[in-house]
Formats: C-alpha cells, sequence, structure tokens
C-alpha cells in the first residue's frame, strides 16, 4: 500500500479527475442527445454517480487519519465503481454497444466502498487540536 501522502495525492488526483469527466459527460447529456432521450438520461445518471464518487474521494484525501487499509479499499472500491458503473453507461449511451450487464458490479463496487469506509470509522480519527 501507498503511504498516507501517497494515497492522499492518489485520490485527489483521482477524485479530480473524475469529477472534471462527471462534469464534462453531464454537460454533454444536456446538449448532446436531442434525439435520444434513455441515452442522456443513462450519461445522467452515470455523471451524477461519478460525481458523487469523484466528492467521496477528496473527502478521502482530506481525512488527517486515513484509517489505514479500510479507507484505502473503500477509495479503490469508488474507483472501481466508477470505470464498471458509470463507464458502462457511458459506453452504452454513446455506442449503443450493449455492456449493461458489467454496470451492476460497478454498483457493488460502490456499496463496498462506502462499507469499507463506514468500518474505517473503527479505525479511529486523529485529532487535530493541539
Amino acid at each position: 500500500m501507498l503511504k498516507n501522502e501517497g494515497l492522499c495525492r492518489l485520490w485527489l488526483l483521482l477524485g479530480g479527475v473524475s469529477g472534471a469527466l462527471a462534469v464534462g459527460f453531464g454537460a454533454y447529456a444536456a446538449h448532446g442527445f436531442p434525439d435520444a432521450p434513455q441515452a442522456a438520461e443513462w450519461v445522467e445518471k452515470a455523471s451524477r454517480y461519478q460525481m458523487y464518487h469523484a466528492l467521496a474521494l477528496l473527502a478521502l484525501a482530506g481525512r488527517q487519519s486515513p484509517g489505514g487499509r479500510l479507507t484505502a479499499l473503500a477509495g479503490v472500491f469508488f474507483v472501481i465503481g466508477s470505470i464498471l458503473f458509470c463507464g458502462t453507461l457511458y459506453l452504452l449511451a454513446l455506442t449503443g454497444w450493449p455492456v449493461g450487464k458489467v454496470a451492476p458490479f460497478g454498483g457493488t463496487s460502490f456499496i463496498l466502498g462506502w462499507i469499507f469506509l463506514a468500518l474505517s470509522a473503527f479505525a479511529g480519527c486523529r485529532s487535530t487540536r493541539g
């Protein structure tokens, strides 16, 4: 596993890139599918979930005490979920390629990420007070 500083940088990088992609895809969904409302709905949903998890990654970067492996696993599952769930919906909307059966694995990854984040509470948080 990466040291705390390395994980902080990784979550900042992935959270920032993921947030930017979510905004870009969300904007495209608002204008890029005039004759395909279902595709626009898929992209809008994917961009919303991607933004939620981009913000979660940024929150992981800001933790004083990263919670060890549990917090790292939360971040890993948030990233996997973004790729599998959001990526599948983007691909389906943009190409029509039927990869929808992969999306539930991404959703499951998101759920696991939140469970690991909750469990990391038992690892404690370091006080920032002097």
